[in-house]
């Protein structure tokens, strides 16, 4: 605890699991002095994580470009011209075969990814295939496929799929401002159906589109108080993309700005694994540094991040072997209490 309470929010010195948060009391931590924020932000995180485990992600887009989608972020949407060209599903074997590499690399979670709407039945067919043989490669399996149903979910979830990723993106009031052909609603119908189906959530968003603060905070407090909050929280920042709408309002996000956004995350989401996802090429190393003090614990590694550039592996084994931090098995909550 720290020496002076008398700073932090009511909430933030005890927050443990707890739903109901509200943007003031996210405002409230955001504010704080940014040492108190990440001395906090680290207390909760050692409570309950191992502080010098990263967890090792790979991401493979299985299925890319041609998505009929119109996010404003997006390269991989048929509405814009970005120069990403479409591809068929990919084949199992280039699948396993990219598993195989990533477990070799110390990975432990595979993610896969196909830009669609929503999967149709021929493709979940194969899809469940790929994540059926990816498990049994005793990797942490993770899967984006667009809207889901109930029982698409449930298929999902019978071929051994662990996670499943349907980000919310940004806050309820932007998401207009980004995406017209899919609702808030729709994400979180598909969120419902995926826990309904057993599967843990990995769901987050992006910043830098040019959102306010009070956007990214929330976004934060939409993700804290679902019930439970998402496993697994990625945190993008947005990567530059040209021809898409959101090049023309994206807004620079100060590295301070992102490592107390890090901090609020964790307070708010003691349990979940945070995840530094896509922009991590626009970070220095000492912003990463203090985002993991501030409680990521999760990286995406590989050359690139679906359409986009990722740091080279070696790069991202120099940083972690410099700052004492180790592969984990799958994020483990340790609750060291």
């Amino acid at each position: 605890m720290l020496a002076d309470t008398h700073s932090l929010p009511p909430t933030a010195a005890s927050a443990g699991d707890r739903a109901g948060w509200t943007r003031a009391e996210a405002e409230a931590l955001y504010a704080l002095p940014f040492n108190d924020l990440l001395f906090e932000a680290h207390r909760v995180h050692r409570a309950h994580f191992d502080p010098n485990e990263v967890q090792l992600a790979r991401l493979l887009s299985v299925k890319t470009g041609g998505c009929p989608e119109d996010c404003g972020y997006c390269s991989q949407s048929a509405h814009y011209d970005t120069g990403v060209k479409a591809t068929r599903l990919m084949g199992d074997n280039e699948v396993l075969a990219a598993a195989a590499e990533a477990k070799a690399s110390g990975a432990t979670r595979f993610c896969m990814a196909a830009a669609w709407r929503a999967p149709k039945e021929r493709d979940l067919d194969h899809v469940c295939e790929m994540i059926s043989a990816v498990k049994a490669m005793g990797l942490e399996t993770c899967a984006t496929l667009g809207m889901l149903d109930a029982r698409q979910a449930e298929r999902l979830g019978a071929a051994g799929l662990d996670y499943y990723n349907h980000n919310v993106d940004t806050s309820p009031d932007f998401y207009g401002e980004i995406i017209t052909t899919r609702t808030l609603q729709d994400r979180l119908d598909t969120l419902g159906h995926a826990r309904g189906a057993g599967l843990k959530l990995c769901c987050g968003g992006i910043v830098g589109m040019g959102e306010t603060i009070a956007d990214r905070l929330d976004m934060l407090v939409l993700l804290a108080n679902l019930a439970p909050p998402p496993e697994s929280v990625p945190l993008n920042l947005w990567n530059e993309v040209e021809g898409v709408p959101v090049a023309q309002t994206a807004q620079a996000v100060e590295p301070i700005a992102f490592a107390r956004l890090v901090a609020v995350a964790r307070i708010l989401m003691p349990r979940s694994v945070v995840r530094l996802s896509a922009g991590r090429s626009h970070m220095s190393d000492e912003l990463q540094a203090l985002c993991f003090f501030a409680g990521a614990n999760s990286l995406f590694v590989g050359d690139t991040l679906l359409t986009t550039a990722n740091p080279a592996e070696d790069k991202d084994a120099r940083l972690l072997a410099r700052l004492g931090l180790t592969a984990a098995p799958g994020g483990t909550v340790h609750d060291h209490g």
